[in-house]
């Protein structure tokens, strides 16, 4: 007896819903340009509503008029503070902060970064996590002890230094070493032991393996701390305020309010125009360096 080959020819087969996945994909863009547009909505009002109003008069500005054109645009807001020697000085004092405050920060922060992100030692990863949570304390409960700690200061001294512009150069490293510390934590750890070990085995010391080895690898890192020590202090509100008094010592953020505000009158116009040239040189900055930024920040969600 021949046997017979049986081949049953109805085997299932898989069937894979194209249609349903670009379908999805289509409404996860929907979604995704809605937000996006939501959110570039939120970001830009505000600063284009402040150039608007910066071109206005204070006779346009005041009346009933469709708040979101400009009539008569006019310049004068930007020719007056351009002009004001008070402006100018609270721009200089603003510079000459950022300028002290970013450099102090990243003589310590560079320092200590690298020492416990590579020297191990008993206690490092504690300290380190210390370092970061001392940035989480907010700067309105710590004005009121760096406030008193400087007025016995100046008591037991006889140096006052509150009510003078190098004051803040003191104070703003409590907000800007920790965070900067901890950006630079995370980027000295993603950088590969083997080149800190080969430097050491060639008879380089600690010093020159940060040097000539950390810092050049780590630029984005060190320029992404660079940027956030200096919008903290040049963008820093309350602690100039409370710190300072007189007005040839204001930086900008509290001399463009003091000075533009007098009682209930608002010079709205010169009040835009002020902060729109007080948010410009961080605007550039960040214009230039943003991709360095970015960098810096994630670098220490992986390690390599």
């Amino acid at each position: 007896m021949a046997s017979t080959l049986v081949i049953d020819k109805a085997a299932p087969t898989r069937t894979v819903k194209y249609g349903s996945m670009s379908r999805d994909r289509t409404w996860a863009l929907r979604w995704s340009y809605f937000f996006l547009t939501l959110f570039a909505i939120f970001s830009l009002v505000p600063p284009i509503y402040m150039l608007i109003t910066s071109l206005k008069s204070s006779a346009e500005i005041s009346a009933a008029t469709n708040p979101w054109w400009v009539f008569h645009p006019t310049l004068a807001n930007y020719v007056q503070l351009l002009t004001s020697n008070q402006f100018l000085t609270f721009f200089r004092n603003s510079a000459l902060v950022s300028i002290l405050v970013v450099t102090i920060t990243m003589l310590i922060s560079v320092p200590a970064a690298f020492a416990l992100a590579r020297m191990r030692f008993w206690g490092s990863a504690t300290l380190a996590t210390g370092v970061f949570l001392t940035y989480l304390i907010p700067d309105t409960l710590l004005f009121l002890p760096l406030f008193k700690m400087f007025a016995v200061f100046g008591d037991w001294t006889g140096i006052h230094l509150i009510g003078k512009w190098y004051v803040l150069v003191i104070v703003y490293p409590t907000l800007t070493v920790p965070f900067c510390t901890w950006i630079m934590i995370g980027y000295f750890a993603s950088i590969p032991k083997e080149l800190d070990e080969a430097a050491i085995i060639d008879g380089a010391s600690w010093f020159q393996t940060l040097t000539r080895i950390f810092i050049p690898v780590a630029m984005p890192g060190l320029i992404a701390a660079t940027i956030f020590a200096f919008t903290v202090s040049w963008a820093q509100y309350l602690y100039p305020l409370v710190f300072t008094t007189a007005t040839d010592q204001l930086v900008l953020p509290v001399g463009i309010i003091t000075t533009l505000i007098k009682g209930d009158v608002f010079n709205w116009g010169q009040i835009m125009t002020g902060a729109l040239l007080g948010a410009a040189p961080p605007l550039i900055i960040y214009a230039f360096l943003m991709d360095y930024y970015i960098a810096g920040l994630t670098a220490g969600a992986t390690k390599g």
